[in-house]
């Protein structure tokens, strides 16, 4: 496997290319932000850390978050791409929207108060954060099961159940979307001011990361799977 990072990559440079860095930094207690711009090799030897294990970890979870998989959706089996889904973007956002939360207080409280429009990207983002986990449960335990369903067996009385599903599926996508909107343009498109710390930074990286899989997420339903099954409605 391609080593991205090794023990000479600055801590900081390493969660900057690589924003979930941080969470594996943290619980290793490696100081990413006010000893962001030293060598990983430094807080290695100070810590007393298996470095081998450590940039195996971390390269790992590099080289996995790279090569997600990857599919023409429009023609996969229907069950393929709600599993995609699931394991892809519901995953990745039932692991991260809890992860990023302390770290959006975090910079609420240390420099909200020479940065007034932080008090409004943690309100949205958290309310961002419990439509998003709320809409997940509603795919998984309902949504989802009703559209398979319909899909091997497209009877008149699940018709209305599942049109009725998709638009409020669609309406909560289009919820979400504005939220993240929102928040790009609180941030100047995500942009740190020049004075801001490592965990600062951190926060507008992983703001950035969240919405690209947010709007790949809602691309995959909103234009191929709600299409799909809703054709086979008008079938």
């Amino acid at each position: 496997m391609e080593q991205r990072f090794t023990e000479q990559s600055l801590i900081g440079d390493i969660v900057t290319q690589f924003p979930k860095a941080a969470d594996l930094f943290k619980a290793r207690r490696i100081d990413f932000c006010c000893g962001g711009q030293r060598p990983l090799k430094e807080a290695i030897e100070e810590l007393g850390l298996d470095g081998e294990a450590l940039l195996r970890e971390l390269n790992t979870l590099y080289a996995e978050a790279q090569n997600k998989p990857t599919g023409n959706w429009s023609e996969a089996p229907l069950a393929d791409l709600v599993d995609h889904i699931i394991n892809t973007h519901h995953r990745y956002l039932n692991e991260e929207l809890p992860q990023l939360s302390p770290y959006v207080t975090k910079v609420l409280r240390v420099h909200g108060m020479h940065h007034p429009h932080l008090s409004r990207v943690h309100k949205l983002f958290h309310e961002l954060k419990t439509e998003l986990e709320q809409h997940l449960i509603k795919e998984e335990t309902g949504a989802f099961p009703l559209i398979l369903q319909f899909a091997d067996n497209p009877s008149p009385e699940n018709q209305e159940a599942v049109e009725r599903a998709v638009r409020e599926l669609v309406n909560e996508h289009d919820a979400a979307g504005d939220l993240m909107k929102e928040i790009r343009d609180i941030t100047n498109d995500f942009t740190p001011p020049e004075d801001a710390c490592g965990t600062y930074r951190l926060v507008y990286n992983r703001l950035a990361a969240l919405e690209d899989d947010l709007f790949t997420h809602i691309h995959l339903e909103n234009n191929i799977l709600f299409p799909r099954v809703l054709a086979a409605v008008k079938a």
